[in-house]
């Protein structure tokens, strides 16, 4: 069963999404603030996490932080903020997907589902679970990335786009493909938020994120890894 941690100090939001993710038999763990929301993912070890950033004892930003510090798990935020800064920032700090309230039930369902399926193994040949670069190493099967001697942290979704590019090496993978593989067949027009994600990729792999060696945009098509 895949288990769900909501974080969310609105009782009847909190009520809803628990009667709705059981019907569709995921296990819930509800939070009301962000330290119990640390204990409740350590202790628990969710799938994925549903977190609002308004909580009553700490930024929800800081709660991905935190999670950041030791878990990939995907984190899913809802939140009445819609500013594009405030989204950034959740993204920059690790979030995976960021729903604005009010929401269609549906869509954040959808959104739940795809969050789950980038957890899932995509199943590798041998002669692709190392690919080495000037720059770095990323090493497929133990899902790890090292530049320059240190492990690089990437949020899941960093890291699915990732692999998508490299296990396809010099290959065009279209804004739609990507779109579609990492966030579901729902956000297929979500341009923007592969702008976002490929420019966290490049400020952590490249040498150079403004002239990228590697991860390569074809304008107006799509991305390519050049190893």
């Amino acid at each position: 069963m895949t288990r769900v941690l909501v974080v969310e100090d609105d009782p009847q939001l909190v009520r809803a999404l628990v009667i709705n993710m059981q019907a569709r038999r995921y296990g819930v763990d509800a939070a009301l603030d962000g330290a119990t929301a640390l204990r409740l993912a350590a202790a628990r070890q969710p799938d994925v996490v549903m977190l609002d950033l308004g909580l009553p004892d700490m930024d929800g930003v800081d709660v991905i932080k935190a999670l950041r510090g030791w878990t990939r798990v995907p984190i899913l935020v809802l939140s009445a903020r819609q500013a594009s800064d405030e989204k950034v920032a959740a993204l920059d700090a690790g979030a995976d997907d960021y729903v604005t309230k009010p929401f269609s039930m549906d869509e954040l369902m959808a959104r739940l589902r795809a969050a789950v399926r980038r957890t899932e193994e995509i199943p590798l040949a041998p002669e692709m679970t190392l690919v080495e670069t000037d720059e770095f190493t990323i090493d497929l099967l133990a899902k790890k990335v090292v530049r320059d001697g240190h492990d690089v942290r990437l949020t899941p979704t960093e890291w699915h786009l990732l692999e998508l590019l490299v296990t396809n090496p010099g290959r065009l993978i279209t804004q739609k493909q990507l779109l579609q593989d990492v966030w579901g067949v729902s956000q297929r027009n979500k341009t923007n938020y592969l702008r976002v994600y490929m420019a966290q990729l490049r400020r952590k792999l490249e040498a150079d994120p403004s002239h990228p060696r590697y991860l390569i945009t074809e304008p107006g098509m799509g991305y390519r890894f050049e190893g």
